[in-house]
């Protein structure tokens, strides 16, 4: 943590701004706040260790204990993460009140307010004050960290007769400002740099669906984590014990480079995964050879199919079934057997609804004869009768959910049944030599299956657990009476061992086995979905399962889609089962310099005419380079000498990028795919036109080139249009 007395690096501060008189104020509040953090750090390690060190068995009281550990946990992280830079910047009213706003709330000793939340209505105009609607304010002043010490800050005066001499003024906001520094392996902090759009989607209602479809360079991603922060302590239906939020992400290079930015906002319980981790199969599928097979599993419509492959194990004999028991003979018509399948609750899964239909089964025979046995001596003897048993399985079947898949896709007549909408030579493209070769493309049937079958061996061990709470209880009888017998006090105290309660808190929790949880399985009160244009009708399943509530942020751009998107965002959602959404658009770029968008448009307009190109607010003055594959290493050793900071990106087709691999801790090799929603100093397209024509290939050179925040060189085998051989190997000579 720095010292209270000068959190302004004076030396690093521009001219002009080093004056002491114009940083008072701040240098007197920050110590302030630097005491609390100190009071507060010091009062968290020692609440911290009493929590871990309270002994409880208690079911309530060790959750609660749990909870405790993880809430002061979590914020001892954050105020040790960051210490003074916990301060984002300040506001001045028009009264000439004047608050700090914080990445978390903070009050000193005597409960004054030293740094409010940035998610707080009182901080809101802090990031959606504007020249046009100042939101009350008289200023606005915005810091720069670095290394623990405010490098440099910015003022942006609203009443400039209100300020005069109070505020240092200069050119350049503190946003366009921070477009320029150099970038890392991982996002980086922009949440004392919301632009006001940017703030508008992010603090928006959290009902239904949102979609925030911009361009490159728009802040998308940005929006979306700060908008799941934000929700999380704003929402009460999205707290504690309420579903949390889930975000998915396109890949796994995407979800290390977002990894802190959650984190760094005070959130460290948000589930990040892509796709294809939201089902276990997904660790090693290939993406589907066929391009025909592809597109039949990417409709919702041959997911839907699970259904009636399930109903088909779900079959009541329709003959009648003698039942012997040892009070008389039962005969089960085709409608008691048929009352008895009905009696399971359509919500529950197939394969943990099983004891219910039995139980139901059961208590019809119990009925007939009229007897007052109870019901668990009946259910013992039918537990017997294997014929009966037989009958119930052949009508009810155990089914896994992989055995089930596997035969729509082995069994053409099963599929035919399930899938009606399917054409003959379509049912024939779906069969496969071996049916359990899962693919990308068949994780949204797998998930729709394990979801609709439920655990094959719920009923095993509930059985198994019903057995061993009826042995624990019997001993417990025994264990009692034994102590009543040799209880000769006057009191016979022994007796009270006798009631309910005492005798469930002696035995314990007890109860079912322990089972597994998966944390995506789901149900989240929330979800972000990143490079959301992707998604196919399919995987949309995957997700909307997991999100009964429908608040879902949307993220994404239609003119990125590689395989098209005609339609709008309204109209896609809407064939997937989402018809309360609503779209935010952003159309600045923030990042991607004029320079290179003037390259990138075109090539994305040519075969996506009504992109939504987002226009750039910064030039870097350095033009797109262009030269030959052969290039490529005298460009990246010249970048890496002439820059000591930031990161590079090698960009092509896999074949191109297997003949240029180059290991460097500061370059990456990705493909277009990969390299979504990741930004880079320099980005070096590699031979893209082997990246293919049409509207994919259109996709990944605009993705590719806009991954790029300061330098674009295009490497390619074919002259750039326009372009003559002389001016290009002129070019060459000044690549570096």
């Amino acid at each position: 943590m720095t010292t209270a007395q000068d959190p302004f690096d004076r030396e690093a501060l521009p001219a002009g701004k080093a004056d002491p008189a114009l940083t008072a104020d701040d240098v007197r509040h920050l110590a302030r706040v630097a005491a609390s953090l100190a009071e507060q750090v010091a009062d968290l390690e020692r609440r911290l260790d009493e929590a871990r060190r309270l002994q409880t068995r208690e079911g309530t009281a060790a959750v609660e204990r749990d909870q405790e550990i993880h809430h002061l946990a979590s914020r001892l992280r954050t105020l040790r993460r960051f210490g003074l830079d916990l301060s984002l910047g300040r506001i001045v009213a028009d009264d000439g009140a004047v608050t700090y706003v914080g990445r978390l709330g903070l009050t000193d000793g005597s409960g004054e307010r030293l740094l409010v939340d940035w998610r707080s209505p009182a901080a809101e105009p802090f990031f959606g004050a504007t020249h046009g609607d100042p939101r009350g304010l008289r200023s606005r002043r915005r810091y720069r960290w670095t290394q623990g010490r405010i490098s440099d800050f910015w003022d942006e005066v609203f009443d400039p007769d209100a300020l005069a001499g109070q505020a240092a003024l200069d050119d350049q906001s503190a946003f366009v400002a921070s477009l320029g520094a150099s970038r890392t392996e991982r996002m980086r902090d922009v949440l004392g740099t919301l632009h006001a759009d940017q703030d508008a989607v992010i603090r928006a209602d959290a009902a239904g669906a949102l979609v925030v479809d911009g361009g490159p360079g728009t802040g998308k991603t940005v929006v979306a984590l700060h908008r799941a922060a934000y929700l999380l302590h704003a929402d009460p239906r999205l707290g504690p014990g309420r579903g949390g939020v889930l975000v998915v992400g396109p890949h796994r290079p995407y979800l290390a480079y977002v990894a802190d930015v959650l984190p760094s906002l005070g959130e460290d319980g948000v589930q990040t995964c892509t796709v294809r981790d939201l089902v276990p199969e997904g660790a090693t599928a290939p993406p589907e050879a066929d391009p025909e097979v592809a597109r039949l599993k990417a409709s919702a419509d041959l997911v839907r199919a699970v259904g009636p492959a399930v109903a088909l194990y779900e079959e009541p004999p329709t003959t009648a079934f003698d039942v012997d028991t040892p009070w008389g003979q039962v005969r089960l018509r085709a409608a008691d057997w048929a009352e008895a399948f009905g009696a399971a609750d359509p919500a529950t899964p197939h394969n943990e609804a099983r004891d219910d239909v039995w139980a139901a089964l059961v208590e019809i025979v119990a009925d007939r004869l009229d007897l007052d046995e109870p019901l668990a001596r009946m259910r013992q003897v039918l537990e017997r009768d294997t014929d009966l048993r037989d009958a119930f399985d052949r009508g009810w079947t155990i089914v896994t959910p992989e055995d089930l898949v596997a035969d729509l896709f082995s069994v053409p007549a099963y599929l035919r049944r399930c899938a009606p909408h399917l054409s003959p030579e379509e049912v024939r493209l779906l069969q496969r030599a071996e049916p359990s070769a899962w693919t990308l493309s068949d994780l949204p049937l797998l998930d729709a299956a394990r979801r609709r079958l439920g655990d094959p061996d719920a009923s095993r061990r509930r059985r198994r657990a019903e057995a061993a709470a009826a042995a624990e209880r019997a001993s417990m009888d025994r264990v009692v009476d034994d102590l009543v017998a040799a209880d000769d006090s006057d009191l016979m105290l022994m007796t009270m061992l006798k009631g309910d309660d005492l005798r469930t808190s002696l035995a314990g929790a007890g109860g079912t086995d322990a089972t597994t949880v998966d944390p995506l399985a789901g149900p989240f009160a929330h979800v972000v979905v990143d490079e959301a244009q992707e998604l196919t009708d399919a995987e949309w399943q995957l997700v909307l399962d997991r999100c009964p509530s429908g608040s879902l942020t949307i993220v994404g751009d239609r003119a990125q889609a590689r395989q098209g998107f005609a339609e709008s965002w309204t109209e896609r959602l809407a064939r997937v089962g989402l018809t309360r959404s609503r779209t935010a658009t952003l159309t600045i770029n923030y990042r991607t310099p004029a320079e290179v968008m003037a390259v990138a448009a075109p090539e994305i307009r040519a075969a996506v005419p009504d992109a939504n190109v987002p226009t750039s607010i910064r030039s870097t003055g350095v033009p797109v380079a262009h030269g030959a594959p052969t290039d490529l290493e005298r460009v990246l050793e010249t970048w890496l000498a002439e820059n000591p900071e930031g990161t590079a990106c090698v960009i092509g087709p896999p074949a191109g990028l297997a003949r240029h691999d180059r290991a460097h801790g500061r370059v990456r090799v990705l493909t277009p795919q990969t390299a979504k929603g990741l930004e880079f100093d320099l980005v070096v397209l590699v031979e893209p036109e082997s990246l293919g024509p049409g509207i994919a290939g259109a996709v990944d050179r605009y993705v590719a080139m806009t991954r790029a925040t300061a330098r674009l060189v295009v490497l390619g085998r074919a002259l750039p249009p326009g372009r003559s051989r002389a001016s290009v190997e002129k070019e060459h000579e000044n690549l570096g």
